[in-house]
């Protein structure tokens, strides 16, 4: 089952702000998610991924996977900026993509986010995008320290 998964920035994120979550995200990569895409922006993160099963038998649940990234990457922002708050909401809205063309149109919805947006020309130029399928020397898999 495939599931869109978004929420929204309190205010913008800027590069390193950006680059902390996505490798917070990535973290749950093959173990707990299975992405197909994730890309983040100023203002909003959006990802497309399967959960995994996990050991007990059960699957993980999506929301503790996304909210424990969330929390960990706001803690390593407070950490660096001095605010009181982590910059991303609390809630998140997920749903899960019924069939083909839900899976396709939203895939690329997601792809084109950074051009539509206005922040780069061509979608692979974005530096918080991470395609699970891209060719290895396209795809960014940022290492958690």
């Amino acid at each position: 089952m495939n599931y869109y998964v978004t929420f929204r920035h309190k205010r913008a994120l800027d590069d390193e702000e950006r680059n902390a979550l996505l490798r917070r995200l990535i973290n749950a990569q093959g173990r707990k998610l299975d992405f197909v895409i994730l890309c983040i922006l100023p203002e909003k993160t959006e990802m497309m991924f399967t959960v995994m099963d996990s050991p007990k038998g059960g699957k993980y649940e999506l929301s503790d996977v996304v909210e424990k990234a969330k929390t960990k990457a706001g803690k390593e922002i407070i950490k660096k900026s001095g605010e009181r708050w982590p910059p991303f909401y609390f809630e998140s809205y997920d749903r899960i993509l019924r069939d083909d063309d839900e899976y396709e149109s939203t895939f690329l919805a997601i792809l084109g986010s950074p051009t539509t947006e206005g922040l780069c020309k061509d979608p692979e130029d974005w530096p918080d995008l991470f395609i699970a399928d891209a060719p290895s020397e396209q795809r960014r898999h940022p290492v958690v320290p």
